[in-house]
């Protein structure tokens, strides 16, 4: 459930020159044409809905460097999130546990929409079907409530937040929205845990840096302006980080020019200070089933967070680059378990959405 900040923002147009100017506003796509060509997928959803509505929804859903690793299938009485292994980013992601997150996240998604529309149901992995994960209708009364209302306004948000702190009773509210068997929650809100957590990152950005494999994995999957973001329909747009629009062959360049793993440290670090904590989320077993529900739990989480106001952001280096996960679960008092996912919070601006692909491009015919 990565992010990228690529930080090519006003360092990089002073670099660039006038011509920098001149190249954003030519050639790639305007942003009222790319926010008013992506706001149908975050219209609301209709009254009754159809499987197609349903999925649309879920795939709001975060997924690692949004390469939205996933597949429907509709069946007469439930819909399966299959993996897209043709998606797969096996540089930082060797083992898969990126896309069971992220289908975990689009399933609760997928729940949370279907039992607002009255056909609540339940969850469940299967093994034996490809790693699917299959919500099942049921029949009950429309349940409507705060986490379904955020999920077309949920964002992860790669800015700077205001350092306010979050009211315990708020904090209490996102624990308890994060309830799921298997899956334990610790909040670091204390400056000192948050400063070595800090750390962690920095040192987890720096050695992938430094992995010249992990560098062009992820070149591929970044977005330079609204043109190309809207050609792929998925990828790390880099203007939903705050960073000026770039020409499809000037984009990559400038990457490779400005973004080094001392601008980005430095930008984790500030990023981090303003937050007003960060969640980390740690399944029971090291597996597909419990890595779906790790991806259940931080999307209610994130869907509090969003109903309360609150903007959230992704900094997975630690749980990334394995020799660091030790020192995190130490941290968070789970020695010996594996750390699943690290996402900071707290009050900032928003910025424009990330692509996605249309549901049709994602059911399996």
């Amino acid at each position: 459930m990565n992010r990228r900040n690529m930080l090519i923002g006003a360092g990089a147009t002073a670099a660039l020159g006038g011509g920098a100017t001149w190249l954003t506003l030519s050639g790639m796509g305007s942003s009222q044409d790319y926010a008013a060509s992506i706001a149908p997928l975050r219209a609301p959803l209709p009254d009754p809905a159809q499987p197609r509505d349903l999925i649309r929804y879920a795939t709001l859903a975060p997924n690692g460097h949004n390469t939205q690793p996933w597949k429907f299938r509709v069946g007469e009485k439930q819909i399966d999130i299959l993996p897209d292994l043709s998606r797969r980013t096996p540089v930082v992601d060797p083992d898969d546990h990126h896309i069971f997150v992220s289908l975990g996240c689009a399933a609760e998604n997928l729940a949370l929409a279907s039992a607002a529309r009255g056909r609540p149901g339940g969850v469940r992995f299967d093994p034996a079907d490809g790693g699917a994960v299959t919500f099942e209708f049921g029949i009950g009364p429309a349940a409507g409530s705060a986490l379904f209302d955020a999920i077309p306004k949920r964002q992860s948000t790669r800015a700077l937040y205001d350092g306010r702190a979050v009211s315990a009773t708020d904090l209490d509210l996102l624990v308890k929205s994060a309830a799921v068997p298997g899956v334990d929650l610790a909040l670091l809100t204390d400056r000192p845990r948050m400063d070595r957590l800090r750390d962690m990152v920095m040192a987890g950005n720096s050695a992938q840096m430094a992995d010249a494999a992990f560098v062009r994995e992820l070149k591929s999957w970044l977005r330079f302006n609204p043109r190309q973001a809207l050609r792929t329909g998925d990828g790390l747009y880099s203007v939903a980080s705050g960073n000026p629009a770039l020409p499809d062959w000037l984009g990559p360049r400038a990457f490779d020019w400005l973004s080094t793993a001392q601008s980005e440290n430095d930008a984790y670090a500030k990023q981090i200070r303003s937050s007003a904590g960060i969640a980390v989320f740690v399944g029971a077993s090291e597996d597909p089933a419990h890595w779906v529900a790790v991806g259940q739990a931080c999307q209610r989480f994130a869907l509090q967070a969003t109903a309360l106001g609150l903007k959230h952001a992704f900094i997975n280096q630690p749980v990334e680059v394995a020799r660091l996960r030790p020192d995190l679960a130490a941290l968070v008092d789970l020695p010996g378990r594996r750390p699943d996912i690290v996402m900071r919070f707290g009050y900032g601006p928003t910025l424009p959405w990330s692509p996605r692909r249309s549901p049709t491009s994602v059911i399996n015919a």
